[in-house]
């Protein structure tokens, strides 16, 4: 209905109503318009723009820190039944084989010698190989936990995706998806990985830089397939103080739930001596110690995982008209 005349001083014509629902030309009018994307005021947003300021996984530009945390929250809700499991299968039984395999391999109980002995003798004579088999399982265990954990951000990624558009998941199917994204987004891990370190080498605040900037990588590569360096770099400068204030709160979860059950761990497996396997009792007893501290870490995985991908999508959104059904088609 077209507007009927001007009505009582102050308000709008009759047949206006805000926020506008169509037919007031963008622009039009003595002053002009101003642009609708970004910077319109929360849930206010031109017809046919593409953006749902209630989608599930999608973050519109506005909404700010509660938006994103609450995408965050809603997702875990949706999708803890699925993610449980696979963040236990890939994220939490790997790092604790890893621990008590590297725990077994640790030579520096023998290395000791037994009490009494000579602190200023010489190294033992199979220290060279002894070293040689604790780097192997170190590297080797890392490299082979890393692919098993790239299986696992892939398939929780389809998950939260998927259940965002609406979309039936169930394990199994999120596995295999894992499994085929798994080797490159391992490979594409491996390398952020050195060039972190890189930066770690030359100095601290360079490494914690590129830790920030390259946060989007994962993300960039599960959906968009290509140039995962390069995009996660232009999404953090384009927007630097947003993507660096979520991935900060991202970081501080990880780092919070990561720290407590490590020095559990490491306080725990005290009282089991320096060979807690030499005897069954205490090799049962660390190891059960590392199970324990393995799982208080499961909040840190899913932090990690929920708001990396959550501030992905919030990301996507400022480039261009976004939702949930799209971002779960590009999971091919």
């Amino acid at each position: 209905m077209p507007p009927q005349g001007p009505g009582p001083y102050g308000a709008p014509p009759q047949g206006w109503v805000s926020p506008p629902t169509g037919g007031y030309p963008l622009g039009s009018g003595p002053y002009g318009g101003q642009p609708w994307y970004p910077g319109a005021p929360v849930g206010w947003y031109p017809p046919g723009h593409g953006l749902d300021p209630n989608d599930p996984l999608v973050t519109p530009p506005g909404a700010g820190l509660g938006g994103w945390f609450e995408r965050c929250t809603a997702a875990v809700r949706r999708g803890w039944r699925l993610l449980v499991p696979i963040m236990l299968l890939t994220q939490v039984l790997p790092a604790a084989v890893l621990s008590v395999l590297s725990l077994g391999a640790d030579p520096s109980a023998r290395w000791a010698g037994p009490p009494g002995a000579d602190p200023t003798a010489g190294l033992p004579d199979t220290f060279a190989l002894d070293l040689v088999s604790l780097l192997a399982v170190l590297i080797g265990g890392t490299l082979v936990v890393g692919l098993v954990q790239s299986i696992g951000w892939a398939a929780g990624s389809w998950v939260i995706a998927r259940q965002a558009a609406g979309e039936s998941v169930d394990l199994g199917s999120a596995l295999r998806y894992g499994l085929r994204r798994a080797l490159g987004l391992w490979g594409w891990t491996l390398l952020i990985s050195v060039i972190m370190g890189l930066g770690f080498c030359f100095c601290v605040l360079p490494g914690i830089y590129l830790a920030f900037a390259l946060s989007m990588a994962g993300p960039v590569y599960l959906f968009e397939r290509e140039n995962p360096i390069g995009r996660s770099f232009r999404m953090f400068h384009d927007r630097l103080g947003l993507v660096l204030g979520r991935v900060a709160l991202v970081a501080v979860a990880v780092i919070i739930g990561t720290v407590i059950p490590g020095t559990l761990e490491s306080v725990g497996s005290v009282p089991f001596g320096t060979d807690p396997f030499g005897a069954p009792g205490t090799a049962v007893g660390v190891v059960v110690v590392i199970g324990i501290a393995a799982l208080l870490a499961l909040p840190a995985h899913l932090a990690q995982l929920v708001g990396l991908l959550v501030t992905y999508a919030e990301q996507r959104a400022h480039e261009a008209p976004v939702n949930s059904a799209r971002l779960a088609a590009e999971l091919r």
